[in-house]
């Protein structure tokens, strides 16, 4: 006796939609030029395998029963499923990728990334997109690890890995920032370390998934309060429960509303230059660019967009809200 996976085939899900659709078996059999004989053991055979009846054969009528009213339904999207797939395919085959994951860094705007994302899928691509969250030297390292195929907002240095390609999206000046009710707010300026050293700091917990991390602008003995995103760390600031450094692109409406203090320290002024960094897919070859393949369509679209100015401005400087 055939099992489900035996007969449930597209050919017959398209049959039984048919029987379905014309509304008895003698009018499908003429839609698919087969021999009424023929049709109805088909559906006897499928109707044993699943051990169900799909049609009321009480009549001249070919009425679907509730179990066969079920799989019609099911059918259609399983038909639908086959041949967007079948799209899909085809698609990929022209150079785009199936799936493009895309590590963002906290320091990066998501407003902005998710305008970019609905310009992407206004392509109707054939590229499924997926984000991580990453902060930190994780971002970095999720790409060189091969988890990811383009990081925004990543730490760009010399070590980077071999077929790693990166760019600068701008500068980024830090401040130091507390809340109106820190005890620090009312301190006089510069904020000397060993004063600082006696409040509690906030910082980023970094995302790499091996080694310890990076920390940054803590200083030695200084209680810690480790959070998961730039976000939650502005938001623990608001609150008063902690003090540090804070991207001034992110924290300025506070800083304009009162929310926060911008504090002057010793300690130099400290400003990073975030990239972007990608990876290259498919096999390598004569004349291909130094580091790898050439991108897929998919990474190139991406990689387009951020050749633009304005938008590496954007994803470092339009942030919204905590």
């Amino acid at each position: 006796m055939q099992n489900s996976r035996d007969v449930l085939t597209p050919d017959a899900l398209q049959m039984l939609h048919t029987i379905d659709t014309e509304g008895s078996f003698a009018a499908a059999a003429r839609q698919m030029d087969m021999v009424p004989s023929a049709l109805t053991y088909r559906v006897r055979q499928i109707e044993d395998a699943l051990d169900v009846l799909l049609f009321d054969r009480s009549s001249r009528q070919a009425v679907a029963t509730e179990a066969g009213a079920e799989l019609l339904r099911e059918a259609s999207r399983l038909l639908a499923d086959v041949d967007a797939v079948a799209n899909r395919v085809k698609r990929v085959a022209t150079g785009w990728e199936p799936q493009l994951t895309v590590a963002v860094d906290g320091i990066v705007s998501r407003a902005v990334m998710m305008e970019l994302c609905e310009a992407f899928f206004a392509l109707q691509a054939p590229t499924r997109l997926r984000l991580r969250d990453e902060s930190v030297s994780g971002t970095l390292a999720a790409l060189t690890t091969g988890q990811v195929d383009l990081a925004i907002g990543v730490g760009l240095d010399q070590s980077m890995a071999a077929g790693i390609q990166g760019k600068v999206l701008g500068p980024v000046h830090f401040v130091f920032a507390v809340a109106p009710h820190h005890p620090l707010a009312a301190v006089p300026e510069p904020l000397k370390d060993e004063l600082i050293r006696q409040h509690r700091a906030v910082a980023v917990a970094d995302s790499v998934q091996r080694g310890g991390g990076l920390t940054l602008g803590l200083l030695h003995g200084q209680d810690v309060f480790t959070v998961p995103t730039m976000h939650a760390k502005l938001d623990a600031q608001l609150r008063g429960l902690a003090c540090g450094f804070v991207p001034e692109c992110m924290a300025h409406g506070f800083i304009e509303t009162g929310r926060l203090v911008v504090k002057r320290v010793e300690r130099p002024d400290r400003v990073v230059r975030p990239g972007y960094a990608w990876r290259s897919r498919g096999k390598t070859g004569a004349g291909r660019p130094e580091g790898g393949a050439d991108p897929g369509k998919g990474l190139q679209w991406w990689l387009q967009q951020l050749e633009s100015p304005a938008t590496r401005l954007a994803l470092l400087t339009h942030h919204r809200g905590v």
